[in-house]
Formats: C-alpha cells, structure tokens, sequence
C-alpha cells in the first residue's frame, strides 16, 4: 500500500493534471447538468411519455431503441433524428436498420415542443433521448436511474454507419459481441441491453427466417419451442406479411421485467440474436441469463448500469454540436 501510495504523491504536478483533465473530459455528462437552466427536463419528459403510453403500448420499447440505435452510430448524438434535406442528404432513418422499423419520432417532437415551452434552446435531443429511455422502463414497471445529461446535438448522420454498427438480428453471437465490444461494451452490457426485449414488438421479416428454412435446413430452428413455434407460424405464415407484428415477450409483453430471460431458458426468445444468448454452447452469456433469470433486481442493476454505460459512448459535449431547435434538422437548414 505504501508504496503505491508514495508513487501517487510523487507524481509531478504537471502529470497530475493532465490526469484530472482527461477524467473531467470523460466525466462532462452529469446528472445535475439542467440544474438551473432546465431544472424540470425530467418531469415533462415523464409526462409526455406517460401520455404516449396511454394510447400506444409499444412506445416505450420504442423509444429505448431509438436511443440505442442513436448511440451505436457515432454516438448518442441525436443524428438518427435528423431528416434527409438540407445539409443532411443521408437519413439514418433510411438505414436498412431503421427504415420502416424504427418509430416514436413524432413522441420524440412532442417532447422537445413541451421542453422548449418551458426552457427555449437548452435542452438537446440527445439528452430527450436518453430521458425518454429512462422514463419508458421506469413507468413499464422497470428501474429508475438518474440520467447522465450534457449531451449535445450532431450536425451530420451517417447512414453508412447505421447500415454496418447497428446489431442485426440475424447476426451470430460473435458478431454482435463484436459490435458491442467496439463501442467499449462488455458482454454483460449485451446480456442487460437485449433485455429490453422484455417488452414492445418484433415484426415477422425479422424472425421468419427461424420459422419454415432455418439457415438452409428446410427445418424450423431447433432452438425454438415447439409450441411457441406453433404459435408463431400462425402469427406469420409463410407467404404472409412481413410487417405482421409479434410480442417479444410473449408472457409479459408490456411489463418490463426479468421474464425475457426465463422466456431463453424456455426456447422462447422470438429473435434468433435473443435465443443465442442461451442456445450457444460454451457462451459467456449463458451464465449471466441464468444470473438474471433468477434474480430480477441483479438484471435491473446491471441494465441501469448498462444504459448509463451506452448513454456514454462518444457524446458531443462543451462547443461541439449544437443544441437543436427541431429534432429533425439541424438549425438553419
């Protein structure tokens, strides 16, 4: 101990400070960072939400996505919100990921119209979509979490980005490891995150594949229960539509809780990247299923953690960005 301690202290002042001035970059997000400008950001955020729940049980699983998706490409920027037009000739919202897929923009507007009612040109969208994330699990029955703010808007999207950063659900383990380890999660973020997957809707196209000629076999994918395939196939029939819409959860699909990962355990995870984190012999990730299936506040400690963790990934912050007026462009364009 004496030792290490002597080296701290010796450490010249010059070297000190550049050590605080890399952890102050790292910390610039912070829970207090509306204190005084906007100091009911998270009430009115919370009360918009609450209202588009009441007419739309899919927003808040919804809305968690669109922050997820925001973050994977150049971070949580707010760049997936912007429109093709002006400077922006790319949408990410035309990504593969995210065309007819991604929703909740119009709940995204409505929010920033009731922030900028109450404190004009302070509140960036970015930080809207981290609140809105926050307050869709804590008002489906989920965690609360003090969310890091501080975030500024990007200039730019990257439609490029969102067509190769963005997990599919198609994808195997590693690949989607991958993803997450290049944005510096770890695999029990992954575990945590897709337990978002414990509410909202999936649409047949992106699970069929498992249904009728998994991977080439002309049979269903083994990993899937019998009668939850059933179940399915009815859902989406072969030459059905794509667009049909299926529960993630089937046994609670509006409540966000632990019962995703039992559903794994049961062969009853809708999307083949959700079944993985169970059917893939020898994966880091069985054990942390199991953890989380039988302990539902471990799972709601690790996915708060897990979302301030995402929330984090490369944020625009001090002069970089701006603070957009209207999510959907960028000011003056």
């Amino acid at each position: 101990m004496s030792s290490s301690s002597s080296t701290t202290y010796s450490l010249p002042l010059a070297t000190t400070f550049v050590l605080l001035m890399l952890y102050v970059s790292n910390a610039q997000l912070n829970t207090t960072f509306y204190s005084s400008t906007c100091p009911n950001v998270t009430t009115i955020v919370r009360s918009v939400v609450q209202q588009a729940l009441q007419s739309d049980s899919r927003i808040g699983a919804s809305l968690i996505r669109l922050h997820f998706h925001d973050c994977f490409v150049n971070g949580c920027d707010a760049s997936i919100l912007l429109d093709k037009g002006g400077s922006i000739q790319l949408s990410e919202k035309d990504a593969a990921p995210n065309t007819n897929s991604t929703r909740g923009f119009d709940v995204v507007d409505n929010i920033k119209t009731a922030v900028e009612n109450s404190c004009p040109a302070v509140v960036s969208c970015a930080d809207i979509l981290a609140l809105a994330a926050e307050a869709s699990v804590s008002l489906s029955g989920g965690i609360s979490w003090n969310v890091l703010l501080g975030r500024r808007d990007s200039l730019t999207a990257n439609q490029a980005g969102a067509n190769t950063s963005i997990p599919s659900p198609f994808e195997g383990l590693a690949n989607i490891t991958s993803k997450f380890s290049a944005l510096g999660l770890n695999t029990n973020d992954l575990v945590a995150l897709s337990g978002a997957h414990t509410f909202g809707r999936a649409q047949c196209r992106t699970f069929s594949n498992r249904l009728y000629n998994f991977n080439g076999t002309g049979n269903p994918d083994p990993t899937l229960n019998s009668s939850y395939l059933t179940t399915l196939q009815q859902t989406c029939p072969q030459n059905g539509s794509g667009t049909a819409l299926a529960n993630l959860d089937p046994t609670t699909p509006d409540s966000f809780d632990n019962n995703y990962f039992s559903n794994l355990q049961n062969n009853q995870g809708l999307l083949q990247s959700d079944q993985e984190l169970f059917s893939t012999t020898g994966a880091a990730t069985v054990s942390i299923v199991n953890s989380f299936s039988s302990n539902q506040s471990a799972f709601f400690q690790s996915f708060a953690q897990s979302m301030i963790n995402m929330g984090n990934i490369s944020p625009l912050v001090g002069s970089n960005g701006e603070i957009r007026l209207d999510c959907k462009k960028v000011n003056g364009g």
